[in-house]
């Protein structure tokens, strides 16, 4: 590492601390020709697969785009920041574990679907709207519908429709 002050090549480690998330790590270092001390951060760097939309364009992955996905449909549900930048974490590691260099927007789709999914059924719904272009509210009932269906049972989540589920529901 060279220095920033005298530009010298050589300096050396005096401590490392790792961040609380573990994932990077602070190097305290100091430069053996002047004396200047300076800090570092070091992370790893993974490289994700390009994304390939719908049109054919291919995009760098970025994962301000996935979260502001997870935003825009947990909107004002009840679902903490923790368990969303848990969800992000655990799509971009699926990315990361594809050995493709190039992925289908829908199979990105796919994996924000299936974690929408444990944690907000509403948000679940509003994502697979746009995700699926529904077309009339005919969609929405056949993806609620099939929704419930799939549910293991005692979730803890209220039914997405009235009727004998939503009965259901208050009982519990």
């Amino acid at each position: 590492m060279h220095c920033p002050f005298c530009q010298h090549t050589d300096t050396r480690v005096i401590d490392s601390r790792v961040s609380e998330d573990g994932a990077t790590i602070r190097r305290r270092r100091e430069c053996e020709a002047c004396g200047e001390r300076f800090s570092t951060l070091e992370t790893i760097e993974l490289k994700l697969p390009a994304i390939i939309k719908s049109d054919g364009r291919r995009e760098n992955f970025d994962a301000r785009k996935l979260r502001a996905g997870f935003d825009r449909a947990l909107q004002k549900r009840a679902v903490s920041e923790e368990k969303i930048e848990a969800a992000v974490r655990a799509v971009v590691h699926q990315l990361r574990m594809t050995t493709e260099r190039e992925l289908e927007s829908r199979r990105v789709g796919e994996f924000v679907m299936a974690e929408l999914r444990k944690l907000d059924h509403v948000g679940y719904v509003r994502f697979a709207s746009v995700y699926r272009s529904f077309e009339d509210v005919a969609d929405f009932r056949e993806e609620i519908e099939k929704l419930e269906r799939d549910l293991p049972a005692g979730d803890s989540q209220l039914p997405l429709l009235g009727g004998e589920t939503a009965e259901k529901g208050k009982r519990r």
